[in-house]
């Protein structure tokens, strides 16, 4: 695949691509400042009209984005320092155009649908600030003309992150939850910070100061090879923590502790994929390493098929969506690290799409179930929620790459370049095609034992089961039609001019076992799920499954006790070196050297001061005393 790195395009200056990122932050302004005092009704209508807005902005761009060529909004000079020069300057091609889109679009279907969700919540003013603030951050990461905005952007929504899912930060483990997420990425974001350092200070030995990515990808040849290998690697560490790849997934799954609007949001549309933005739009350097194509793409594959066998026995219906991401992401790593880009950011846009329906409408099954998310206590809701439960089914069915809807082109398309581009390996293609298998399996399990069968709630939950109102059902329609048409946009037709168009050829059987596993998933959870006994009845098949393979099920169950094994290797070493700093270093070393410093003076001035009595006579005793010593050491 050829890729015009530092290919002359045509670029064309607007001045309005800064309205895309102002109107969420005018919500934000809105929100802080007017919000308690206009009231909940108010903020309803502002809050998801500015990211409307921002949409309008955005399609406009999208639509008026030149062939192979970019349009570029100059805001603001920023950083003028000797040869460097950084502009506060916004940029829409087709990679961040795409990005755009399905920042504002999903982005205010999960708005709308908030209204309705957080409809109770007094503190929605906040609420919507955060979600709005966002939105702001992310526009600007993906809009940045250069890589100091973008990192603006990176950190801007890490803090919302935290802000979000510690939301209802009076109960300790949703405030843990959040606090966990701000710290694993900021282990990924030190990555990225030393990758920036590398490639600035590397380019600015060849006389190169830039940040911006035209100029870097201009200019990225002159590195040497080990030297983009490495800047890779870190930016890799930054990509990992954010879009929750192995080793710094363990955040994600605490994270579905934020409102669900949020986990739609933040965790399935937009904010980890920003991990995939990063490689995508950074593809100039990565295509120059090897060895850091293939680290992306094992991990993206060994994270996928990870993510997936925990899923298969999780019993929280927003845990298993959360390790679902995780596994989709794996995906996404696995087609950049195969150098297929495009397909890779095709499956961003389908994910967006499907995920952020099935979060909502895990949402909307909460939100009918009276807040239960366990599983074992649902069941029996199709006919109680219909809307729901047809919109949830196409995102299953998108998800697990059924023939025709948009996960079927996207996945199907990764793996195809997994198994046959300069970069793949039929290994790599196996792993991704066994884990396509579990997806589907996970997801109808997920789909027959909430929706089939008999209700096994609390008989007061069932009482007031419903389905929720049309400001919720109205997004989850509007996200189930973008699944069922979103593999038909021609997207790596569009991204061509980044990344080059290539489809590799590959055999019938390559082509198509992914999508045969996918049937033959659904069918053994509708035969384990449908035909057999009820859920945890103790008499079906699933249930004989796991009392046969007892270890191997609670090994999943407890996530392959990652959690507990950085409890014990990391957290707690750490927390008791720490309180060591604290109790000994710092209480005793440091302090008790700064207050024996000040005891030592006081202690020689308390014995000097008995010999200043103002009396001369003492003073003429002292002088003849000190004669007499002097006098007698050197007769002495």
């Amino acid at each position: 695949m050829e890729h015009p790195h530092a290919a002359e395009v045509a670029v064309q200056t607007v001045s309005y691509l800064r309205y895309i990122v102002l109107f969420p932050l005018l919500g934000v302004v809105f929100n802080l400042f007017l919000g308690p005092r206009y009231g909940r009704r108010i903020v309803n209508w502002v809050s998801p009209g500015m990211v409307f807005l921002s949409f309008c902005f955005a399609f406009a761009a999208f639509v008026q984005l030149p062939d192979g060529g970019a349009l570029v909004d100059s805001v603001y000079p920023w950083i003028y320092s000797g040869a460097l020069q950084v502009d506060i300057a916004l940029r829409v091609d087709p990679l961040s155009g795409t990005m755009i889109m399905v920042i504002t679009g999903v982005g205010f279907l999960i708005h709308v649908y908030s209204v309705g969700y957080m409809a109770h919540d007094e503190d929605v003013v906040r609420y919507f600030a955060y979600l709005n603030l966002f939105t702001t951050a992310m526009l600007l990461l993906v809009l940045g003309d250069n890589i100091l905005l973008l990192f603006v952007g990176w950190e801007g929504v890490g803090l919302c992150s935290y802000l979000l899912i510690g939301f209802w930060y009076t109960d300790d483990e949703k405030a843990s939850a959040g606090k966990k997420a701000f710290i694993v990425n900021r282990i990924g974001d030190a990555g990225f910070l030393l990758g920036l350092f590398l490639l600035f200070w590397s380019l600015g030995a060849h006389g190169v100061w830039t940040l911006s990515f035209s100029e870097i990808a201009a200019h990225a040849s002159v590195l040497p090879v080990t030297t983009v290998t490495l800047i890779c690697l870190l930016f890799f560490v930054g990509a990992a923590g954010k879009s929750a790849q192995i080793p710094l997934y363990v955040w994600l799954p605490d994270a579905m502790a934020g409102p669900t609007p949020v986990s739609a949001l933040i965790h399935a549309a937009t904010m980890v994929t920003a991990g995939i933005y990063l490689i995508a739009r950074m593809h100039f350097l990565y295509s120059l390493s090897h060895t850091a194509l293939a680290v992306v793409a094992v991990v993206g594959a060994v994270t996928a098929l990870f993510a997936a066998t925990i899923a298969l026995v999780q019993t929280d219906i927003k845990k298993v969506l959360a390790y679902s991401t995780v596994s989709q992401l794996g995906y996404m790593f696995l087609g950049l690290g195969v150098g297929a880009y495009a397909a890779g950011v095709f499956h961003v846009m389908t994910h967006a799409f499907f995920k952020a329906l099935l979060f909502l409408g895990a949402g909307s099954v909460i939100h009918g179930m009276s807040e239960e998310q366990d599983i074992r206590k649902m069941g029996g809701l199709k006919s109680k929620m219909p809307t729901t439960c047809g919109t949830f089914a196409i995102g299953c069915l998108a998800i697990a790459g059924f023939p025709l809807l948009s996960g079927f082109f996207s996945k199907d398309l990764i793996l195809e370049h997994a198994f046959g581009s300069p970069h793949g390996s039929p290994l790599l293609w196996l792993i991704g095609t066994l884990g396509a298998g579990l997806t589907a399996f996970y997801m109808f399990r997920l789909f027959f034992v909430t929706f089939w069968g008999e209700n096994r709630s609390d008989p007061e939950v069932a009482r007031h089961i419903h389905e929720s109102p049309q400001v919720m059902t109205v997004p989850l329609v509007a996200l189930a039609i973008l699944s069922l048409i979103g593999g038909y946009f021609t997207l790596p037709e569009l991204l061509s001019p980044l990344y080059g168009h290539a489809h590799p050829q590959v055999s019938l059987l390559v082509k198509y076992l992914p999508t045969l596993l996918g049937l033959g998933g659904i069918g053994l959870a509708y035969r384990l799920y449908v035909q057999d006994a009820p859920f945890a009845s103790g008499r079906g098949g699933a249930d004989r499954l796991s009392r046969q393979f007892s270890g191997l099920h609670q090994l999943l169950l407890n996530k392959y006790y990652v959690d507990e094994l950085y409890e014990a290797a990391i957290v707690r070493p750490l927390l008791a070196a720490s309180e060591w700093l604290w109790k000994v270093w710092d209480t005793v070393v440091i302090d008790g050297l700064v207050n024996g410093t000040a005891q030592v003076m006081q202690a020689n001035g308390s014995i000097l001061r008995f010999w200043q009595t103002g009396n001369v006579q003492t003073y003429a005793l002292s002088f003849c005393c000190g004669a007499i010593l002097i006098l007698g050491y050197y007769l002495w």
